[in-house]
């Protein structure tokens, strides 16, 4: 739960660096949909991501509660990296990243280009965690975690103005949530709470990372393999024990969609509306696809949430293949 003046200071945070992001009904996806449509634009925000709004109300607390810090690290897979990156620079705070090997070479440029220190480490997301927990203990560095009730407070404004965009009785029935460390669920789900909104929240996952999908099948913390190609924001082994809590008590459901899936859905947002989705930012809209059926003519809420795709993936992805 966040209060009025909570979400009302991280509106101010975030949108002293950027305005509020687009959210259209795209003729051409509404009718090869058989639904209306909404789709939120994250990819539009400074970091082509949703995360930047997490990272800069993380930083705007911590510069006051710890007003000596002079160096943070972190682990990522790219967008929350990016945002950290964004943020340390407007703070005028030295940051290192730790990736996997193997990681976007387009999202590390990004991340070298905010001024972080790079570090590959591991052949997974969670490898590299490890390694960034042991950096900062060993470097005496801050480390800034994946999830957090600061970044949640941050990445909730977007949800936020989703769901204030609708007017009475216009509200999407189901919005569709990607999960990668939960971070973008726990923030729909607060931002629910605090607009009074009553849509279903459904989790998207990987169906080549279903960490979350078996802990929500069996109301418990379940570790699992990772071999999503395409969907590296969604490339979580072990699922966050506070956000775990969340997505099982706000998910209306948690489903899988599969590389193959969101790379046909990466190639239906850029036919029918222009926009370049990366694997997790097409998540939203291959669960909707995959679950067309259930919702055909009705009211549905999609995010792109992030469009950081390297070139050379996003080329090989819209001549037809699946990774």
């Amino acid at each position: 739960m966040f209060t009025r003046e909570e979400v009302e200071a991280a509106q101010r945070t975030v949108y002293a660096a950027m305005p509020p992001t687009p959210q259209y009904h795209w003729p051409l996806l509404e009718q090869r949909l058989g639904m209306k449509v909404s789709v939120k634009h994250e990819n539009h925000t400074p970091a082509g991501a949703f995360k930047v709004r997490g990272g800069l109300t993380y930083f705007e607390h911590l510069v006051r509660r710890l007003p000596t810090v002079r160096g943070v690290i972190s682990a990522t897979r790219g967008n929350h990296g990016q945002s950290v990156g964004f943020a340390a620079r407007k703070y005028g705070i030295a940051a290192t990243i730790v990736v996997p090997h193997g990681n976007s070479l387009e999202k590390n440029a990004a991340m070298r280009a905010l001024g972080a220190t790079l570090i590959e480490h591991g052949d997974e997301f969670q490898a590299a965690r490890e390694q960034a927990m042991a950096l900062a203990e060993e470097r005496g560095l801050h480390m800034v975690p994946s999830f957090h009730r600061d970044l949640i407070r941050g990445v909730m404004t977007y949800w936020v103005e989703f769901f204030q965009s609708f007017a009475p009785g216009e509200l999407p029935e189901v919005v569709f949530v990607p999960i990668g460390q939960g971070s973008g669920f726990c923030a729909a789900a607060a931002a629910r709470t605090y607009t009074g909104a009553t849509c279903k929240l459904v989790g998207v996952v990987s169906a080549h990372a279903t960490a979350y999908l078996d802990s929500f099948k069996s109301g418990e913390a379940q570790e699992s393999p990772v071999t999503t190609v395409l969907a590296d924001g969604m490339a979580c082994r072990v699922p966050d024990a506070e956000s775990l809590e969340i997505v099982l008590s706000e998910a209306d459901d948690v489903i899988a969609v599969t590389d193959t899936e969101v790379a046909e859905a990466m190639r239906v947002l850029f036919a029918d509306t222009h926009n370049v989705a990366e694997g997790a930012g097409a998540a939203s809209l291959a669960a909707a696809m995959q679950q067309r059926e259930r919702w055909l003519g009705r009211r549905v809420g999609t995010t792109l949430c992030g469009g950081n795709v390297d070139s050379d993936v996003f080329a090989r992805v819209l001549s037809g293949a699946s990774r």
